[in-house]
């Protein structure tokens, strides 16, 4: 038999009515098993499943959103963009959301549109999705959705745009990795920390940024001009021309590890020592920043961790929509310590604490490296 032809070898799309002809069931029944319902024995569960992979039978998704209201799909909106953090964010929610069982939609912005929000809203809302997450990290003029939306939304890492029934976050505490970034610097001897920061147009910019400066103040330390870049290894190998030519420069906090790479490239060229001279911290822990040289001191983001708690608690309200939405939990924070970070050269023998034994902010604590891999503060 021609799988899908159905019993009479038409071409004909299979019926539910089909499935339960062939399974010698009422096609209740079959609703019930494909719904899976209770007080359907094993036994007629397996005829009507074999029926309908006999038939090559598929439930119809229209048919059955009209029936329960929902559709089982969650909207996306994300920023259109191939850099690493957005993207590993997208890659981490698209997983996390099939094995939720839900259908994906996905809506991409463009920077510098600030229509951008509200239309892949409007878009998804068309689609009828039960939920939508907001990936948008930056920071428009004139951006928003003012249109009330009738759905649980859930923002990444970002104030939300829009107004909605239920908005639940995920995502935050850049601020407080960039706080454990910069705290590692210091206990190393650093009396101070320079900072080369993304575009602040993005406002996981401004969280490390503020982070590196109220950790700064809270130790008394001088708080250093800070140098802008774009998130690229070229903007940080300008921003590392710069620093090169600053005398009193020791340590370096740069908001992601692309920035951090072309530092060290130009301090390199400039003469100085990465860690002998001039200490560099990053952000991300992309592929790269164990094989580059020397091995990058990074702040690792905990994507796919962020998604699975932001979905989980997106996914309930959406199921469960008079229940309590389930608390949240703070992102952990993980900094995988390398050797592009050392004691200032005035500190270098001895040094109080000694190379690797920084400690992170809040409830980060060091734990041995596995396999004689980097040490890890989690």
């Amino acid at each position: 038999m021609t799988r899908g032809a159905g019993r009479s070898g038409n071409t004909a799309a299979p019926r539910s009515v089909d499935v339960a002809r062939l399974a010698g069931v009422s096609q209740k029944t079959v609703s019930r098993v494909f719904n899976d319902e209770q007080y359907v024995s094993a036994e007629v569960r397996r005829r009507v499943l074999e029926a309908a992979e006999e038939l090559g039978y598929r439930r119809n998704s229209a048919a059955r959103a009209l029936a329960s209201g929902r559709t089982r799909s969650i909207g996306v909106v994300t920023l259109g963009t191939a850099l690493y953090g957005p993207a590993s964010l997208l890659m981490g929610v698209e997983r996390v959301v099939r094995d939720t069982g839900y259908a994906l939609r996905v809506v991409n912005t463009v920077e510098g549109d600030p229509a951008g929000m509200a239309g892949a809203v409007d878009s998804l809302l068309d689609q009828g999705v039960d939920g939508i997450v907001v990936s948008e990290p930056i920071e428009e003029e004139g951006e928003g959705v003012s249109a009330r939306v009738g759905v649980p939304v859930l923002v990444l890492g970002a104030p939300s745009p829009v107004s909605a029934p239920l908005v639940l976050t995920a995502g935050d505490g850049a601020d407080l990795m960039a706080r454990t970034a910069t705290e590692h610097l210091l206990e190393l001897g650093h009396m101070t920390v320079h900072h080369l920061a993304g575009p602040q147009r993005w406002y996981a910019a401004r969280d490390r940024l503020d982070g590196w400066r109220a950790t700064l103040t809270a130790h008394g330390r001088a708080v250093p001009p800070p140098v802008e870049g774009d998130w690229s290894a070229a903007s940080g190998y300008r921003a590392g021309r710069r620093l090169a030519e600053d005398g009193g420069v020791t340590a370096v906090f740069a908001a992601n590890d692309d920035m951090a790479i072309g530092l060290v490239r130009a301090l390199t060229e400039a003469g100085l020592r990465v860690p002998g001279d001039v200490s560099v911290v990053g952000f991300d822990d992309i592929p790269v920043a164990a094989y580059v040289t020397p091995p990058l001191t990074t702040v690792r983001q905990p994507f796919d961790a962020v998604a699975q708690e932001g979905l989980k608690r997106l996914v309930h309200a959406i199921e469960n929509p008079d229940a309590a939405p389930l608390p949240s939990s703070p992102p952990p924070v993980d900094l995988v310590v390398r050797t592009s970070t050392a004691p200032p050269p005035s500190r270098r023998t001895p040094a109080r604490g000694g190379r690797g034994t920084a400690r992170s902010l809040g409830d980060a604590h060091r734990t041995p490296p596995p396999n004689g891999g980097p040490a890890t503060h989690q």
